[in-house]
């Protein structure tokens, strides 16, 4: 009887410790758990996305590049194709914010199951070279956390979106605190801007944090270089 309860208090004593620590990581940094699930998502996200920047157009898309004199056009043209073959919890491109170490592949979608996977595109917002307002939910503590440090992007920041067709450079304008039910915040504003949007504060959904950031700069990528720069890559 001895040896058991000793063997059973052992167990949750080490039961115990292991919550502690796992609270402790929590608290500083994001759950260990689910930032594992996020983890293995992200390395499979990344291989889909690599393999969709590396598919060629259509003979069909090509004549209509090829009709296509500028890069602004060129970009349009692939976002669009990109909005009509986007399907949710599929990757959208990659996320790169430099100054919080931010760099995750953003998936199409925002329902829970998707933002498991990392940062969500909101479906009923534009893609970038549409013009028009881009947003972008993700998780603080859970799930990788990748916008654990969004409160920490502060002027003169940049936040880099690549597509698979253009990279896309924003610069951080302002950030509000605002109710859950601020749906005003991802509304079109008369010139392109990128939105990102997290719980806050931390541990806690009962409000917003969101982070405006406008655009700065396009360079295209993929098909949407110019005739003359495809060849010289080749």
């Amino acid at each position: 009887m001895r040896r058991a309860l000793r063997a059973l208090s052992t167990v949750l004593i080490v039961a115990g410790a292991l919550l502690l620590a796992d609270a402790g990581i929590t608290l500083l940094w994001q759950e260990p758990i689910s930032a594992f699930i996020a983890n293995r998502q992200q390395n499979k996200l990344s291989q889909q996305l690599q393999q969709i920047e590396q598919t060629a157009p259509t003979p069909l898309q090509s004549r209509a590049l090829a009709a296509l004199r500028t890069e602004q056009h060129r970009i349009a043209f692939l976002a669009r194709v990109a909005r009509r073959e986007a399907k949710d919890g599929e990757p959208f491109g990659r996320l790169r914010i430099p100054s919080i170490g931010q760099d995750s592949v953003v998936v199409n979608g925002t329902a829970p199951d998707d933002l498991r996977k990392g940062p969500g595109h909101y479906p009923d917002t534009n893609f970038p070279g549409l013009g028009g307002t881009v947003a972008i939910a993700g998780h603080r503590t859970t799930y990788g956390a990748p916008f654990n440090k969004i409160d920490q992007i502060g002027r003169g920041d940049t936040l880099v979106l690549e597509m698979p067709y253009a990279r896309f450079t924003y610069v951080f304008t302002r950030q509000l605190i605002v109710k859950p039910t601020a749906t005003w915040v991802t509304r079109d504003v008369g010139y392109e801007q990128l939105v990102l949007s997290a719980c806050h504060p931390l541990f806690s959904a009962a409000e917003r944090i969101i982070v405006f950031a406008r655009l700065q700069s396009v360079q295209e990528r993929g098909a949407a270089a110019s005739p003359s720069r495809q060849r010289a890559a080749n």
